[in-house]
C-alpha cells in the first residue's frame, strides 16, 4: 500500500519541520504548566482560576493526550537503556558547574571571530523587548549544514548518572554569553529565545547563571523544566502570539531573580 508521501519527496521534510514546530509549542505549554504546578495547588487553581479557561485548557490537553497516545501506539518499541543511579558528591556538583562555565567561555571564544552583528532589520523586530545596548553587543553565527557538537564532558557526565542531557546538536540556537550560534539558520523565534538567555547572562553573570542552571537540572532532571530555560520558552511563546504584548525581557528576568524563581 502506497502512502501519499511517496508522490513528493519534499513532503517528509515539511512534515518533520511542522512536527518540530509543534514539539516546541508543546515544550512551551509544558513549561508554563510546570510553573503553575510549582506555585499553585490543584484545589487553588480549581477554586480561583477562571472556569472557562480551565475547562478549555483541560479539553485541549485531553485531545492532545489522545492524539499523541495514538501515535505512540503506532511507534516501534523504544530501546530501553538502563540509566545508572545519580550518585553525586558536592565536589561533583562544583566540578560540573566549573565544566559548564568553562565550556560557555570556550565556545564563545571559538565562534566570536566568525560572528557578526545583528542586522538593522533584526534589531527593529527585537527592540521593543530588548535594550539597544544588548542588541548592539550580541553577535551571531549561522552554521548552515553544521551543528555545534556535544561537549567533551558529556561522556563523563553520563557515566556519573546524568541522563536527559541537553541535546546540543538538535537545538535551534545556543547562547554562549553574548554570542548566539544557530545550528541551521537564524529564525525569528530562535533569535528571541537566544536573546532571552543573553539577558539572563547579563543580569546574573556567567557564574551565577551556570550554577543555577546546573543545580536546577539536577533537581528537575529535564532541560526544559530548568527555570532559566522555562522562562525563555514562556517569553518566546508570548512573543510569537498573533497579537503579542510588548514587554521588557530584562524587567521580566530581574523580576524572576528578585522573586527567587531562578
Amino acid at each position: 500500500m502506497c502512502s501519499h508521501l511517496d508522490s513528493d519527496d519534499r513532503v517528509p521534510v515539511q512534515l518533520n519541520s511542522e512536527l518540530h514546530q509543534a514539539h516546541l509549542e508543546l515544550l512551551s505549554a509544558h513549561c508554563a504548566t510546570y510553573q503553575l504546578r510549582l506555585h499553585y495547588s490543584v484545589s487553588d487553581l480549581a477554586r480561583f482560576g477562571r472556569q472557562d479557561v480551565l475547562r478549555k485548557s483541560a479539553q485541549a490537553a485531553t485531545e492532545l493526550n489522545d492524539f499523541y497516545a495514538s501515535l505512540e501506539r503506532s511507534l516501534p518499541p523504544a530501546p530501553q537503556d538502563p540509566q545508572p543511579p545519580l550518585l553525586l558528591t558536592s565536589d561533583d556538583i562544583v566540578q560540573s558547574i566549573r565544566q559548564v562555565s568553562n565550556y560557555l567561555r570556550q565556545q564563545r571564544g571559538h565562534y566570536l571571530p566568525a560572528a557578526q552583528p545583528l542586522s538593522n532589520q533584526h534589531k527593529a523586530r527585537m527592540w521593543p523587548y530588548f535594550s539597544p545596548t544588548l542588541l548592539d553587543q550580541v553577535r551571531f553565527v549561522e552554521l548552515k549544514g553544521q551543528r555545534v557538537p556535544a561537549p567533551d564532558f558529556y561522556a563523563q557526565a553520563r557515566a556519573k548518572g546524568f541522563d536527559n542531557l541537553p541535546e546540543i546538536t538538535h537545538m535551534d540556537s545556543l547562547t554562549f554569553i553574548d554570542v548566539v550560534v544557530f545550528n541551521e539558520e537564524l529564525t525569528e523565534r530562535a533569535l528571541f529565545h537566544a536573546l532571552v538567555h543573553a539577558v539572563q547572562f547579563h543580569v546574573l553573570g556567567v557564574e551565577r547563571y551556570t550554577e543555577r542552571f546546573v543545580r536546577s537540572f539536577l533537581k528537575t532532571r529535564t532541560h526544559f523544566t530548568v527555570p532559566l530555560e522555562a522562562h525563555a520558552f514562556s517569553l518566546t511563546s508570548k512573543f510569537m502570539l498573533t497579537t503579542p504584548q510588548t514587554f521588557s525581557v530584562e524587567d521580566q528576568v530581574v523580576r524572576w531573580l528578585i522573586d527567587g524563581r531562578y
